[in-house]
């Protein structure tokens, strides 16, 4: 089970996000092209692997914790090299990453003590619009002669539709974090708890 075909998937996805950042960073309309190719590919075995693994009841730990975390890292080298290039403000993507990371550790932590944790409708409708948002930007970078949209080379770069998109994205991302927090308070805090006694017990084997 830990080579099955979803496993293989979710793998995959997470070997194609440096070849898609390497595609991306190399610049020119064809370079652009296949980033954008490969991306999709990435997304499409998203949405594969967990219809495989849910079809043929192939569900399984190393899958509940590889899977939403090559999400987090396919996500994350997107919004990285969107920054890079300056289509986005870096403190709004260094913001969303570290809030993904967090609740998606805090995920992984629930499913290690085998508890359920509570899902957020808010978080999801900022996946949502995370995974819009990217595609809509490749879409629009592989359109000739668009008008450039690059922070630096705009009038108001606070008025396109990029920066928009990132503040409505910033805000559920701040609002679903602090709800899943909240909801889940009970895992933050047992977590919390184990990693302060990790970190003491070093000193306090050297007090007794």
């Amino acid at each position: 089970m830990r080579h099955s075909i979803p496993n293989q998937l979710t793998i995959f996805r997470i070997l194609l996000t440096p070849v898609f950042v390497f595609f991306f960073l190399k610049g020119g309309t064809s370079n652009i092209r296949i980033a954008s190719i490969i991306y999709l590919i990435a997304s499409i075995t998203d949405w594969y692997d967990g219809y495989i693994a849910r079809r043929l009841h192939m569900i399984t730990r190393l899958g509940q914790f590889m899977d939403p975390l090559a999400d987090k890292i396919l996500v994350s080298a997107a919004l990285a090299v969107f920054a890079h290039e300056n289509y986005l403000e870096w403190w709004a993507v260094i913001l969303i990453i570290t809030r993904d990371f967090l609740i998606t550790g805090l995920r992984l932590f629930a499913l290690y003590i085998g508890k359920p944790i509570i899902t957020s409708v808010i978080a999801k409708w900022k996946t949502f619009l995370q995974m819009f948002f990217i595609f809509a930007l490749l879409i629009y970078l592989n359109i000739p002669g668009v008008p450039e949209i690059r922070l630096d080379r705009v009038s108001n770069p606070y008025l396109i539709w990029t920066t928009l998109s990132m503040y409505l994205i910033v805000v559920l991302t701040i609002v679903s974090g602090v709800h899943y927090l909240i909801v889940n308070r009970s895992h933050a805090m047992e977590l919390f708890k184990r990693t302060f006694y990790l970190l003491t017990k070093p000193f306090q084997s050297k007090g007794d």
